[in-house]
C-alpha cells in the first residue's frame, strides 16, 4: 500500500496536476475546458491527465465525440489515510487546504 502512496504523491507533486484536480472535483471536463481554464495546452493537459489516470486519481467517460475525466474521490481519501498512518498527529487531515494556501502564495509572487 505504501507503494501505491508513493505513487499518488508523485502525481500530485506538479502544481498543475493539482489545479486539474481542484477543476475536476467541481465538474467533469474535457481536455480542451481544462486547457483554458488552466491556460496551458491541451498537450499539457493530456500528459499531466495520463499520469494522474494512472495513479488511478481520475477516470475517463466517452459521450458522443467527447472524452469527459472525472476525480476518483476515493483514491485521494485513501492516500490520505494510509499517510495518517505514518504521522499519527493526523495533520495531513487538512492537506488540500495546505496545497490550496501554498498555491495562492506561489501566484501572488508573480
Amino acid at each position: 500500500m505504501i507503494k501505491h502512496v508513493v505513487n499518488l504523491l508523485k502525481a500530485l507533486c506538479v502544481d498543475k496536476r493539482l489545479l486539474i484536480l481542484e477543476k475536476l472535483k467541481k465538474a467533469p471536463s474535457t481536455v480542451n475546458d481544462l486547457a483554458t481554464a488552466l491556460n496551458i495546452t491541451a498537450s499539457a493537459v493530456s500528459q499531466h491527465l495520463k499520469v494522474l489516470k494512472s495513479a488511478g486519481l481520475v477516470d475517463d467517460i466517452r459521450q458522443g465525440n467527447y472524452i469527459y475525466y472525472t476525480l476518483i474521490t476515493e483514491e485521494l481519501e485513501n492516500a490520505r489515510k494510509e499517510l495518517n498512518k505514518i504521522c499519527s498527529c493526523h495533520c495531513l487531515k487538512n492537506i488540500h487546504k495546505h496545497i490550496r494556501e501554498h498555491h495562492q502564495k506561489m501566484h501572488k509572487k508573480k
